[in-house]
């Protein structure tokens, strides 16, 4: 089981008083690839005009754009709400950017208190996500939230 507690305090100590979006998404990405257990894409997708694009990620590469309300990504955007599937291929609108995904979990980030963009990861293995993880994501997030 993955220790979110001492996963907030890391990314706490690598993002405090950086004034830099991309290396503290990057420095995120990197923690969450280390440290969690059979995922296969771990990283951001951020709002830029309406649409979600790729940002700083560890893994294949990804989709460049979502749309709003399309696949899980845009489906958080859509709700404001943390989408916890547990086979991709049962989530209707489902984007297949790697084929070898088959559960995901996507945080939505929010600054100034409104959509900034996503946390996504991904696994190869059906049921990977649990409720801690979402729980532990959603703290996760909420240390990201302060520095961008």
């Amino acid at each position: 089981m993955t220790n979110y507690k001492l996963l907030c305090a890391q990314l706490e100590a690598l993002t405090e008083g950086v004034p830099h979006e991309v290396a503290n998404l990057a420095n995120a990405s990197a923690l969450i690839w280390q440290n969690l257990k059979d995922i296969n894409w771990a990283g951001f997708y951020k709002m830029e005009k309406g649409i979600l694009v790729l940002g700083p990620f560890q893994g294949k590469p990804a989709c460049i754009e979502i749309a709003v309300g399309r696949g899980v990504c845009g489906t958080a955007v859509a709700e404001d709400k943390t989408q916890l599937v547990y086979d991709v291929h049962e989530f209707p609108g489902h984007i297949a950017c790697d084929s070898a995904s088959n559960s995901e979990i996507v945080v939505p980030i929010h600054v100034d208190g409104k959509i900034w963009g996503v946390l996504d990861i991904d696994s190869p293995n059906v049921g990977r996500f649990t409720e801690a993880d979402r729980e532990g994501m959603e703290a996760l997030v909420k240390v990201l939230e302060k520095v961008l």
